[in-house]
């Protein structure tokens, strides 16, 4: 690894770690950026996860610090994504090139509309009530983003926000500390399976890792402070730029 490759995802690290943290869709520049690189796409999907890993534990870290963790749901959720990663990992050790940009895009695109036309919940100020049926619905619900979590990791915020804010009832901040820890927990599934099949490139990761954890540090400290109108600006913004990447470029 040249010292300016180092560099570059250092910096590449803190970006995609602070968007990771407030919205979703870091991975959709750091990814990139490695296979522009040079760099075989299960590698640096895989080498993604290193990064991916050190920043959720920094902010999983910084929410506990700043007074918001429920690890008792956080870990339920977490162990109900597991075997979708798992699966996803493996599948993702193997398959190349980018033909399931567009299926991606779609299912983006459908979220955002979701998010978009449901107006009058948006101004609401009291929480979903939170129903035994919706708690079923929910979990059951991880087992798939797991999945694409373990798959590509690219755009699995934006499946698991709505999933805990629509269907949990959790307002987006607390969704995003539900989010960090359930990836967190997931994402060492899927390290060790793209450890066994591929070969990382460990210097890279630590110079993205080390970015994404400064990131997600200043994610974390963002979301706290400026609550959900930030993050669900943010949230939109990235979402759009990720579906235009998806199906046009």
């Amino acid at each position: 690894m040249e010292y300016t490759q180092g560099i570059i995802l250092f910096f590449v690290g803190i970006v995609a770690g602070f968007i990771n943290v407030m919205a979703a869709g870091g991975s959709m520049i750091s990814v990139p950026v490695m296979v522009f690189m040079g760099i075989p796409g299960p590698v640096a999907n895989g080498t993604n996860r290193i990064a991916i890993l050190a920043q959720n534990i920094t902010a999983v870290f910084t929410f506990f610090r700043k007074g918001y963790s429920d690890f008792k749901l956080s870990l339920s959720l977490a162990f109900c994504a597991l075997p979708g990663a798992v699966l996803g990992a493996f599948i993702g050790t193997r398959l190349e090139g980018v033909w399931f940009n567009r299926t991606l895009a779609i299912i983006m695109l459908a979220i955002m509309l979701v998010m978009a036309t449901d107006k009058k919940e948006k101004e609401k100020s009291v929480a979903i009530p939170v129903t035994r049926k919706r708690m079923i619905v929910g979990h059951m619900l991880m087992v798939i983003a797991g999945f694409f979590g373990g798959f590509i990791q690219i755009g699995v915020g934006f499946i698991l926000l709505p999933i805990l804010n629509k269907v949990l009832g959790q307002d987006l901040v607390r969704a995003n500390m539900h989010k960090v820890f359930i990836i967190g927990t997931y994402t060492i599934a899927a390290l060790i399976i793209f450890v066994t099949q591929v070969e990382l490139l460990w210097l890279m990761g630590i110079c993205l890792a080390l970015g994404n954890s400064i990131g997600g540090w200043m994610g974390a400290h963002m979301s706290v402070a400026k609550g959900e109108v930030l993050i669900r600006y943010i949230l939109n913004t990235v979402l759009i730029v990720f579906i235009i990447k998806l199906l046009f470029f």
